[in-house]
């Protein structure tokens, strides 16, 4: 009879805290993130009042991203939907009305000061891409018209400077604490203990990049993610011009990138997480150019990876650089 009574206390203590477990899963902020990289930076400032799903994951490339029917039913069950901005999201609209998304749009690039990049009939808004690519094939025929073909956009890779890292994180809380009023102290703990670790990290990414010689702080890139970078850490970064993650280069392309690597005595190229790389082997083997690793852009590695976090992915960028550089 003890046994029973026993068991039956232990199967209540059971339901009670699973109930407990439920209800709590259930209060949480249900947070959406378009790429990996915003989808690191809410967790860090939500903690465990926010539930994060992340669209385009680990190692994947928003610029060619198609999002399901699944992804549309995690957007409709959404609190708020965090995006990059800055044309990043070429699906964004579609993603939304196919949703019925009714919940917040916070554009984490909000305030930015944005660069601006040669949209080579590839930019990464999908309708502009398409409406582009109509115009370019009007002019197949007519190679003078080419140039005209180029026009200059916002550059959306602002996050690659730390410094614009801080004005997303605080877009990020700001946002959380519309979305969940009673979590403000929270959200405000976590946003400025994360923003005291992106100026630690910067010092840290400044004095390991300043000590490079002049003559080495030029690099080639696999496509032109790395603008706000170069500029914020005085390194000189070309992407082959006519690349992205959704084409290929000509042969004058790559002829011309060849001649510039000879030219200007550029001594490592690097490859991107996202991009193929048979690029850039060629180009390394056809210059004597050193392969300087991998760099993370606009995804972050998986957790078992070199870049599973925001300050991960600059960390290991900055070490990989360093050691191609140095000598």
């Amino acid at each position: 009879m003890k046994h029973r009574v026993l068991m039956q206390i232990g199967l209540a203590l059971i339901l009670l805290f699973g109930l407990a477990g439920s209800a709590e899963a259930a209060d949480k902020v249900k947070a959406v993130a378009s790429f990996s990289i915003l989808g690191d930076m809410i967790g860090q400032v939500g903690g465990d009042r926010v539930e994060v799903v992340t669209l385009v994951g680990p190692d994947g490339d928003a610029h060619v991203f198609s999002p399901t029917p699944a992804d549309a039913k995690t957007l409709a069950g959404a609190d708020v939907f965090f995006v990059n901005g800055l044309g990043f999201e070429g699906w964004l609209q579609r993603l939304e009305k196919a949703s019925g998304f009714k919940g917040r749009l916070v554009t984490a690039s909000d305030g930015v000061k944005p660069l601006t990049m040669e949209d080579e009939g590839h930019h990464h808004d999908g309708e502009e891409h398409a409406d582009h690519a109509d115009h370019a094939k009007g002019h197949d025929d007519d190679e003078d018209d080419e140039e005209d073909e180029e026009e200059e956009v916002p550059d959306p890779h602002a996050w690659q400077d730390l410094a614009n890292g801080k004005i997303y994180v605080a877009n990020i809380r700001d946002g959380l604490i519309e979305a969940d009023p009673e979590g403000r102290a929270v959200y405000e703990t976590n946003a400025a203990k994360y923003l005291e670790a992106i100026a630690k990290e910067a010092a840290a990414v400044r004095a390991a990049l300043s000590a490079l010689p002049e003559a080495r702080r030029k690099i080639i890139t696999s496509h032109d993610a790395f603008n706000y970078f170069g500029k914020a850490y005085g390194l000189e970064i070309i992407a082959p011009e006519g690349v992205s993650t959704e084409s290929e280069a000509s042969a004058q392309d790559v002829a011309k990138i060849i001649r510039q690597i000879k030219a200007d005595k550029i001594p490592a190229v690097f490859v991107e997480n996202i991009a193929d790389r048979r690029l850039l082997d060629q180009i390394a083997r056809e210059t004597g150019a050193k392969i300087g690793g991998t760099l993370y852009s606009d995804a972050l590695s998986g957790h078992d990876g070199p870049a599973p976090t925001y300050l991960d992915m600059f960390r290991h960028n900055v070490g990989a650089l360093t050691a191609a550089l140095s000598s």
